[in-house]
């Protein structure tokens, strides 16, 4: 071929290369040696200009395989090597793949064609700016006429894919990396959806017109049908583009009056997005009528297939189901400017047609569960989730109304219906369809209802009785299959707990769905605990409770999120489809809300009375409890100056007089009467019950320690009464002195410290505050110092309640230290001071204890971490000194046993957590090296205080012997290390100048791995401190001084092993992986500001090493463009001798052009 690069070829050469690449396929395919196999293959892809080889096994090979590696190989290096290609050779690579997939498109080894389209594709783009629109036109010429048919319906398929592929290439989300800054992409986009993307779409049609009518007429071949459906495949994939360019103005009111929305919906579990191509479009898409040719095509092949319970599933039916439902999303200029009328009849016009699809739903779900097919059903589901994105719950609801008695949400009420009972009556089968139409269903309501405006209904009469009445078959259905269940023994990991993200996610949008009938629903279920209650006192000693246990534990789950939001962290509010629910109620007794509120409220009392709890609360049911009682609290305990005050305010401008009471009413009803306090005195009373009754129940107790005991311990209007309450105080005095709480298990030990320390900020008074954390903590810091201080330590600490003491205390210690707040500062240093020499004292007689060493460690990084940013010069000096000791105790006793395994028997990262360890003094370091407290040295430099450098400097000389280059590949402890490296580096890189030369060593070798790591963020890290010494070492220069010249590297050079200076070292190796390795583009600037100061120290080493590299290259154009590079990279922009930052800036800029530069062919990735 004229242009074809690679000169002329050698057919022996060529031959053996095809054997060694076929050679390899059969390897792996055998799963013999597959390592050498793919080195064979690898040396294919990265050889110099294999394009006459890898065309000679595309054209000759019988194996797929390596036809398929050849065209691989072949893409990989025309976009390596791209710079140094001619315009001819590029033309001719594109071209040749092309050729290449139209005459081989009827070869049954589909993958290798579509490779080789993916190919051209790529190439394309490649040159897309480089290259003409004439050239442009005159390729796609050739595709044009294939696509319309002229060439055969298998080149008609092979051109449609070529485009689809094409399409795919140019789309951001699914391009391949090419090397080339984002412009280049963004151009490539711009060019292909302004110039090309609207003919794409009518050859498309085309396509599909072309063939549609042998479908019908039952004339139709099997390519033909291939065909049809790859263009119905490529309209579908044109529509998915997210059109940029064509934003037009639209009258928004006029779209917002019609029910219209005009912004995308964010879905919680699917992506939808509005097609806006603009008006350029209106023609082919609106126009013409289209959308009604689509329906009446798939409709008559319905029809036609009726017969055959399989033609649902075919590519055909698939593709045009597809294209469907993405018409359902037009929106925009594309449709005329009539106030949204030609929008609403397209999205009725659709409806019409997709209504088909899932009515009547029991019916197309009884054939779906006696094996027919779902995928129409999905489709339609996803057509409705489609439209209500584009829609209001009224326009929504009215869109079926034209053709049917009732509106669109009564049919999404029956399909909702049927998914439930579809799930729950198959339970065990492994079918999908059901949980699929679920969750699109659910997401459908949750768009409908979940944006409810206070003013506004969602929904009309018809569609909140529609609601009610699924929420009731829902409840419904969940209750016998719970009861059901009841006596199963079951593996499902889920049924143990209470709150699994999957079904919170579920029961919340059920409870969506209740409150948009809360007049109903909420009644509904205090009904239903009223029977369950009921059932159970009725009840005799030979009947068994379970079922209705079960029944309670679903009722309280789903109830839980009728009445509250979730919200971690977040102020919660009462819902306001609940507040504006009951305008009619004027006294709390009568409030439905209320009345099942203390319903469960008193229901959950009786676990307090030992015999009811022995017979009815299971670990189980007191998980629902404790889960209900901790969101009712966040949410109905609401302050008392907003439900007395500003709330009142606030409804008393708005609503009706009803509705102001009503909502008044629901904000004020949980602290009437002083049952706010009682409510607070009954969750302590519970909590204490949970902590020492159920003993062993990890679930329950986690749930009462980080839920509600932590709920009513952060919200700062529950807690000013829960310190004052007496079942609080037993809850402290039993944590203080007590052994009840000591079965907990650590980390709800150190959980539960830390929530009964925080309470001290809401005592008002700083004395009483600070007494309450001497009388909760004290006893725990003197339970410590007493152990420590006891004469027969050595002998007794090994037994295992001596050890478990311990370490429960330091779980203890350290939750109180996370508690730290201004308030409570002060005292929690002086706990932390009374245990540091008793903690020096436990680290030397438990050096051989792993898990004590670790408690200790993390408790000093811990108490580091929330005492930094309040202490004085002289609380620095001492917590520092403390610091110090603590890294040398630990340096004698421990360095040598770690040392003995290293890293060599690591396998897994959880095996690494063996040495978690090294990850908490790699954390206590960069505590100390924290700007918190290093803004104190000035005032810390006085005799005997120490110098925190120094510290530093000591931690890492312990802590870098034990981090093996090994270790370093476990991404935590790199994370870790790496961070205290750039840290410290940035802070006191003249320490470096004074470092021994194995530190030394030891330091610049981390930064070389780091360099080459894959975690972006390590080796974003590794060059701030590169760019953080070489900045210092050429300010020093500058000064005169001399800098880091003091310490040496060993490096290999051109002619072997040499010393040389850091700066000498990191710019030979930053050009390395610059110019040779995998380096990535969006670190370029992290890059740029290491090179600089590097730059500027070795000007001659790098003008030797630019002239080496140059002298290597045998190409001259190769030469030529890379020595134009590096004049360009250290002289455009008018640069200068400078680290300020308008300097750095503009060598970023050069940087990165550089690296565009030299990406066509050098090893950049």
């Amino acid at each position: 071929m004229q242009g074809f690069p690679g000169g002329a070829p050698d057919p022996q050469q060529l031959q053996a290369t095809m054997l060694a690449i076929e050679q390899a396929c059969s390897l792996i395919q055998l799963h013999m040696n597959p390592s050498e196999a793919e080195k064979v293959i690898t040396s294919l892809h990265l050889s110099l200009m294999p394009y006459q080889a890898c065309r000679f096994i595309l054209e000759t090979s019988q194996m797929p395989n390596a036809r398929f590696q050849a065209a691989g190989a072949f893409g990989d290096a025309a976009v390596r090597e791209w710079g140094i290609l001619t315009d001819d050779n590029k033309r001719s690579l594109i071209i040749y793949c092309l050729n290449y997939v139209m005459e081989h498109a009827s070869s049954p080894d589909g993958y290798v064609q579509s490779k080789v389209s993916a190919v051209a594709a790529r190439l394309l783009k490649r040159g897309w700016v480089e290259f003409s629109d004439q050239e442009k036109a005159a390729i796609f010429f050739e595709v044009e006429q294939s696509i319309r048919g002229i060439h055969g319906p298998n080149r008609q398929f092979a051109a449609i894919n070529f485009l689809e592929t094409l399409v795919s290439e140019f789309s951001p989300s699914t391009a391949s990396a090419m090397s080339l800054p984002k412009e280049f992409h963004e151009q490539c986009e711009y060019s292909l959806e302004v110039q090309f993307l609207k003919d794409f779409y009518c050859w498309a049609q085309a396509a599909m017109f072309n063939t549609a009518d042998k479908i019908l007429n039952s004339t139709v071949t099997i390519p033909d049908e291939r065909a049809c459906s790859a263009a119905l495949r490529l309209m579908f994939q044109i529509l998915s583009w997210n059109f940029k360019h064509t934003v037009e103005h639209e009258s928004s009111d006029a779209k917002i009056n019609s029910g219209l929305r005009i912004d995308t919906i964010n879905l919680k579990k699917f992506e939808r997005s509005l097609v806006k191509p603009g008006s350029m479009w209106r023609e082919i898409l609106i126009s013409s009528g289209h959308p009604t040719w689509v329906l009446n095509f798939y409709t008559t092949l319905r029809q036609k297939y009726s017969y055959d319970t399989l033609w649902s599933d075919s590519p055909i039916a698939v593709s045009c189901r597809q294209l469907i439902v993405q018409l359902c999303s037009l929106a925009g200029s594309v449709f005329p400017n009539d106030n949204g009328d030609a929008q609403i009849k397209h999205l009725m016009l659709i409806l019409s047609a997709v209504v088909l699809w899932i009515e009547p739903p029991d019916v197309i779900t009884a054939s779906i569960r006696n094996g027919g097919s779902e995928s129409e059903f999905i489709d339609g589901c996803h057509a409705l989730l489609s439209m209500v994105s584009l829609t209001t719950g009224s326009l929504f609801d009215n869109l079926l109304k034209s053709i049917r008695p009732y509106g669109t949400v009564n049919l999404l009420s029956a399909l909702t219906s049927e998914a439930v009972k579809s799930i729950l009556n198959n339970q065990s089968e492994e079918e999908t369809w059901g949980i699929d139409s679920l969750d699109i269903l659910l997401e459908t309501w949750n768009v409908i209802l979940g944006d409810i405006d206070a003013d506004k209904s969602p929904i009309s009469v018809d569609g909140a009785l529609a609601a009610s009445s699924l929420f009731k078959i829902i409840v419904e259905s969940h209750l016998k299959a719970a009861a059901d269940s009841a006596f199963e023994d079951t593996d499902d990991t889920e049924y143990f707990h209470v709150s699994v993200s999957k079904r919170d996610e579920q029961l919340a949008l059920y409870a969506l769905i209740a409150r948009a009938a809360a007049d109903t629903t909420i009644p509904f279920l205090a009904q239903l605990f009223s029977e369950r209650f009921a059932r159970l006192n009725q009840r005799n000693d030979e009947s068994d409770p379970t079922q209705t246990l079960e029944e309670l534990y679903w009722l309280l789950l789903v109830t839980s999120h009728v009445l509250t939001d979730s919200g971690e962290g977040e102020t919660l509010l009462i819902p306001e489809a609940l507040q504006a629910g009951f305008p009619n109620v004027i006294e709390a007794a009568q409030h439905p809300v209320v009345t099942l509120s203390w319903s469960i409220i008193n229901f959950s009392r009786q676990c307090l009375d030992p015999g009811i709890r022995a017979k009815y609360f299971s670990p189980r049911l007191m998980e629902a409890v404790i889960w209900f009682l901790a969101r009712w609290v966040a949410t109905y305990l609401v302050p008392l100056d907003v439900s007395r005050g500003k709330v009142s305010r606030e409804i008393d401008s708005e609503g009706t007089n009803g509705s102001q009471h009503s909502r008044k009413l629901l904000n004020s009803f949980a602290w009437e009467n002083n049952q706010g306090e009682l409510v607070l005195d009954f969750v302590v009373l519970i909590s204490m019950l949970a902590l020492t009754t159920y003993q062993g129940e990890t679930e329950l107790q986690t749930l009462t320690c980080q839920k509600l005991l932590a709920t009513v311990v952060h919200r700062k209007h529950t807690c000013t009464y829960l310190v004052q309450l007496d079942s609080w105080r037993d809850l402290t005095r039993a944590f203080a002195s007590g052994r009840s709480l000591l079965s907990l298990s650590g980390r709800l030990q150190r959980s539960l410290a830390e929530t009964l320390a925080c309470a001290a900020s809401c005592i008002k008074d700083p004395e009483a505050s600070a007494q309450y954390l001497r009388d909760l903590m004290g006893p725990v810091a003197g339970c410590l110092v007493e152990n420590a201080s006891r004469s027969d330590l050595k002998s007794v600490a090994q037994q295992a309640d001596v050890v478990y003491m311990v370490c429960c205390l330091l779980e203890r210690l350290r939750g109180a230290a996370r508690a730290t707040q201004p308030r409570t500062q002060k005292v929690l240093f002086e706990m932390g001071r009374t245990v540091m020499n008793p903690l020096l004292t436990l680290l030397e007689v438990y050096r051989n204890h792993s898990s004590v060493i670790y408690m200790i460690l993390k408790f000093v990084v811990d108490f580091v971490d929330g005492q930094a940013v309040f202490l004085d010069a002289k609380e620095t000096s001492a917590l520092v000194n403390f610091c110090l000791r603590l890294l040398q105790i630990y340096s004698s006793h421990n360095i040598g046993k770690v040392m003995l395994s290293l890293s060599s028997s690591l396998h897994s990262e959880s095996q690494a957590e063996k040495y978690k360890d090294l990850r908490a003094l790699l954390r206590l370091l960069t505590n100390i090296c924290s700007k918190d407290l290093v803004g104190f040295l000035s005032d810390c430099n006085g005799e005997g205080s120490p110098d925190i450098a120094e510290v530093i400097y000591v931690g890492l000389d312990i802590v870098t012997p034990l981090i093996s280059l090994d270790l370093l590949k476990y991404p935590k402890l790199s994370r870790d290390y790496f961070v205290l490296m750039s840290h410290l580096l940035e802070l006191y890189p003249e320490k470096v100048a004074h470092l021994n030369r194995d530190a030394f060593t030891r330091i610049i070798g981390s930064l070389d791995f780091g360099l080459r790591n894959q975690d972006s963020d390590v080796v974003e890290r590794c060059l701030a401190a590169v760019n953080a010494l070489a900045s210092y070492h050429f300010k020093e220069r500058l000064g005169g001084r001399g800098g880091l010249n003091s310490q040496l590297m060993e490096s290999e050079g051109s002619n072997g092993k040499l010393q040389e200076s850091i700066s000498s070292h990191f710019l030979r190796l930053l050009l390395q992986i610059l110019l040779f390795e995998d380096f990535r583009l969006e670190l370029a600037g992290y890059a740029a500001d290491a090179l600089l100061p590097l730059l500027f120290c070795e000007q001659e080493l790098y003008q030797r090493l630019v002239h080496e590299l140059l002298e290597k290259q045998q190409n001259l154009t190769v030469k030529s463009r890379l020595a134009t590079a590096f004049h360009n990279l250290t002289s455009s922009n008018n640069l200068s001798s400078s680290l300020d930052r308008p300097n750095r800036q503009r060598f970023r800029k050069n940087l990165l052009s550089f690296l565009a530069d030299v990406s066509g062919f050098m090893q950049i990735k």
